[in-house]
């Protein structure tokens, strides 16, 4: 059994391509995947709020791939932006990776992250059976 989106009809649709909540199949593995952030492999920070997010998903995806999972298997998405106003950016950005996955999701703004060029940052919890 594959994990199961839920999106009750009875709440608000997500706003954007989340779900409300995952079931996850009983058995499963689960991964933890710490902060990512729009650093390349060679140490550079991309330039804007849409690369960086496309490097912090292809980072996240880049560690579940070494466990054999994929974004189909993220249940969990926890995302900060230094700004509010990179929202539609980070949208984009995020949706170009992660495809048709829509795992239940959190999207904060914070003040600061590890460095002042860093805008965006990702941790992802992925479970697959």
């Amino acid at each position: 059994m594959p994990n199961k989106s839920i999106v009750p009809d009875t709440i608000a649709k997500p706003g954007s391509r989340y779900s409300h909540g995952i079931e996850v199949a009983p058995n499963a593995r689960w991964v933890y995947v710490s902060g990512q952030v729009g650093w390349s492999p060679d140490g550079r920070i991309e330039e804007g709020i849409e690369a960086q997010t496309r490097r912090a998903f292809q980072n996240v995806l880049a560690v579940l791939a070494e466990a054999g999972m994929g974004a189909e298997d993220i249940v969990r998405l926890n995302s900060y932006l230094t700004d509010a106003a990179d929202v539609p950016r980070f949208r984009a950005g995020r949706d170009a990776v992660m495809g048709d996955a829509m795992p239940a999701s959190t999207l904060v703004v914070v003040d600061a992250l590890i460095h002042p060029d860093l805008k965006v940052e990702v941790e992802a919890v992925a479970a697959k059976a």
